[in-house]
């Protein structure tokens, strides 16, 4: 389709964090209140989801302080947000270009994004998560989220995934080669990926998420060529329920039985946040450290990385071909997954 003359509306979609200390309670209970989170009917959510915030407010304060006590999030989201315009722009540049930001469960929410977009009035609006690989917790929840706020003009159209985008895959590679290069190549080591866990219960009921990780994984590992040795792992577990596996922690302690060190990419997540800066730079460092391992290694986040930022603009225009709810590069859940996007959006 033609662009030239048209006015597109990116939203990027991202989890959000705290801005300072005081902000952890209430984006805690943002988040646990979600029914994506918390399956349990509002009378009940909303009263666990205060007990729990309440609970790990002090622990969460404590992470946030050694990140200067606010998340980075926002500002990492930003600095994506202007880089991907500026690609979008170069690439067409006959077209007028907004690109807005709507967190999920702190600062900017998606009704203030909603209604800057909705002043832009464009003819086009593109939903973009900044979670390459689809759950119902995240990118699922936040486009309901959207569905709820924005009432404003434009034909709209949601990317839900791109778990094995071309430019995703090499950036996440040559983050990883640059690390292992700039440390000296050292081995043996294994590499592993680590995502973000969820209950197996979410994934036992048909969320594609562990499937596109571990797609995501084997692609990057194929680019990065024979002779690394890899492993998907997850990380974040919180609660009672059983969690995916094998945890990251379990996965650094095999490693280090194997007599191998340690190269970890954080392969779900694209900006760096807490789970990051906090769980694989210092606890889990930590524990490596005090199991003797000989090399612990952490690759960046992908950040505003060229090829990931042109994977992500890649799919802006792509979408705008089709209509509703696509995945980007040819992307499709295997069967067996009910709650995929599509199947969801085809409900």
């Amino acid at each position: 389709m033609s662009l030239a003359g048209k006015r597109i509306a990116v939203v990027l979609f991202n989890l959000g964090g705290p801005d300072d200390l005081a902000a952890v309670r209430p984006f805690l209970f943002n988040l646990f209140r979600d029914p994506a989170i918390i399956d349990q009917p509002a009378l009940l959510r909303y009263p666990l989801a205060a007990l729990i915030s309440t609970a790990r407010t002090k622990t969460a304060q404590a992470n946030y302080a050694l990140m200067g006590g606010r998340s980075p999030l926002l500002e990492e989201t930003r600095r994506q947000a202007a880089t991907l315009r500026a690609a979008l722009e170069a690439a067409e540049p006959a077209a007028e270009w907004r690109v807005e930001i709507a967190m999920r469960y702190w600062r900017p929410f998606a009704g203030e994004a909603a209604e800057a977009v909705a002043a832009f009035a464009p003819d086009e609006v593109v939903l973009l998560p900044l979670y390459p690989q689809y759950s119902t917790t995240t990118t699922g929840s936040s486009l309901a989220d959207w569905g709820r706020a924005y009432r404003g003009p434009g034909r709209s159209r949601a990317v839900c995934c791109y778990p094995i985008a071309d430019g995703l895959i090499e950036a996440h590679a040559g983050k990883i080669e640059a690390a292992w290069v700039a440390a000296g190549r050292p081995a043996p080591v294994r590499l592993l990926f680590s995502a973000h866990g969820l209950p197996q219960q979410v994934i036992d009921a048909g969320d594609p998420y562990q499937a596109q990780v571990e797609a995501t994984a084997k692609a990057v590992a194929g680019r990065l060529g024979a002779g690394w040795d890899w492993q998907v792992c997850y990380q974040s577990k919180v609660g009672r329920l059983e969690w995916l596996k094998p945890s990251t922690e379990s996965a650094i302690g095999q490693a280090i039985a194997d007599g191998v060190g340690v190269i970890l990419s954080p392969i779900a997540f694209v900006s760096e946040h807490v789970e990051t800066l906090v769980e694989l730079d210092h606890e889990y460092a930590a524990l490596a450290r005090a199991k003797g391992c000989t090399t612990y290694l952490r690759v960046p986040a992908l950040g505003v990385e060229a090829a990931f930022v042109d994977a992500l603009a890649l799919a802006v225009r792509e979408s705008l071909g089709a209509d509703g709810v696509t995945p980007a590069s040819g992307w499709r859940c295997p069967d067996g997954f009910p709650r995929c996007a599509l199947k969801e959006a085809a409900r």
